[in-house]
């Protein structure tokens, strides 16, 4: 049974969201936005002796480019989110993940430096829960400090189920994205991330 069916009617979990026009690039087709402390299944107590994290509830928290929404997990199944976050896990809706038709591929380079998707571009599905088109990739994972970090130069490219198309950028991981995070006092499990969208559907960012 595909995925989606798995996370049908699951309840909508809280989240502390913010966005922001981030230096709009110009023209009137094209938005940048910022989204900061977006929970993505967050722990919600910790063992009194060890410190440790716990109380997770394994759902996911389901986005939309479009309008910078949360969408209600009422609505997983449907085309109306586009990415879905859960700790390190991230899902484009399309087959295994869901029944819309997003689709992504990773730009390696500057943000900045992506201003048009080439033509060979190749975006790909989220094929099952092993072979996702972003997944685990976007960061690095240090087992001295327990730290998870976004890697660097790595851009994601996003064809929305409204074949609109987003360039997106991880910065942190952590609630309120501190510059050197510690495990022992940052909350982790809320992204930050920077976006651009091409309302009009071109492949062009400016």
């Amino acid at each position: 049974m595909k995925t989606w069916f798995l996370i049908l009617g699951i309840g909508l979990m809280g989240f502390l969201l913010s966005c922001s026009d981030d230096d709009p690039v110009t023209g009137v087709s094209v938005q940048s936005v910022s989204i900061r402390n977006l929970a993505a299944d967050p722990a919600t107590s910790y063992d009194p002796t060890t410190g440790a994290p716990s109380g997770f509830s394994n759902l996911f928290t389901f986005f939309r480019f479009s309008d910078s929404t949360i969408v209600p997990n009422s609505d997983s199944a449907t085309g109306k989110w586009d990415i879905a976050f859960r700790s390190t896990t991230i899902l484009v809706n399309s087959q295994s993940s869901g029944p819309g038709q997003a689709e992504a591929f990773t730009f390696n380079g500057l943000f900045s430096d992506l201003k048009v998707i080439s033509q060979d571009s190749i975006f790909k599905k989220d094929l099952s829960p092993t072979e996702l088109a972003i997944g685990k990739t976007w960061y690095n994972y240090d087992p001295v400090s327990y730290i998870i970090s976004p890697k660097p130069g790595k851009v994601f490219v996003i064809k929305t189920n409204d074949n609109k198309y987003v360039k997106m950028e991880i910065l942190s991981f952590y609630k309120d994205a501190p510059a050197s995070p510690n495990a022992q006092r940052d909350p982790a499990r809320y992204y930050t991330f920077r976006y651009v969208i091409q309302t009009d559907g071109s492949k062009k960012f400016e």
